[in-house]
């Protein structure tokens, strides 16, 4: 049994748990709705980004369903626990996240237009929730593949602010970090495009209904 925190709190390095060097589960071959490999190496070109919305069966079709977007995976980062269970995870153990794992070709879909679906998608003033969904696992987070995206990445969290306070939403609660630090690992086959598998599945995705501006990354500073 796991122990199940009454009030979200992210556990330390010490205190999570340990898991395993190798997964329990084998991680299918393809995408199911894209026909591209879920596992990389990738081809040349391609980028990966990697953000956390909440609950990731909705989060995955909304970047799946993005034209320029190559393959989508769901998965967990941010905490510590190696090849971590979906049970794992949503005992508060792991200090991880539920994330989509998105590949992409920026010459179709830049960046910054993914950050824009990002922040549209979900409400990332929450902290521990999005919703009635509560935990550690549903906070906000992006995890950035280069410093071109780091720099893109909290560019767009200080302008979406600035709309988000002139609408009187709170604070951002959004850890925008680099995935070396907090690396990623898939989720259970079940999990994987979920939505195409169950169309009539769960899907807790809903954004603050406030538009992020277009071209985040280049948005001027507050005065």
């Amino acid at each position: 049994m796991f122990s199940y925190r009454r009030t979200p709190e992210l556990p330390t390095r010490e205190e999570a748990l340990t898991g395993r060097a190798t997964p329990l589960f084998d991680l299918p071959a393809v995408h199911t709705v894209l026909g591209n490999p879920l596992a990389g190496p990738y081809p040349a070109g391609l980028q990966v980004a990697d953000f956390g919305l909440g609950c990731f069966w909705g989060a995955e079709r909304k970047f799946w369903e993005t034209p320029g977007v190559w393959t989508t995976l769901a998965g967990y980062q941010g905490g510590f626990t190696e090849n971590p269970t979906y049970e794992e995870v949503c005992s508060g153990m792991t200090g991880h996240t539920e994330v989509v794992r998105v590949v992409f070709d920026p010459e179709l879909v830049p960046y910054a237009t993914l950050l824009k679906l990002f922040w549209e998608s979900h409400n990332p003033t929450q902290g521990f929730r999005q919703g009635n969904d509560v935990g550690t696992q549903y906070r906000s987070a992006i995890y950035t593949h280069s410093p071109a995206q780091q720099a893109e990445a909290e560019a767009s969290r200080a302008a979406y602010q600035r709309v988000l306070t002139g609408a009187g939403h709170g604070e951002i609660t959004t850890a925008v970090l680099p995935a070396a630090e907090r690396p990623f690992w898939p989720a259970e086959a079940y999990h994987q495009q979920y939505l195409d598998k169950n169309p009539a599945g769960y899907c807790g995705i809903g954004g603050t209904g406030v538009s992020c501006p277009i071209g985040v990354a280049q948005a001027p500073a507050a005065e």
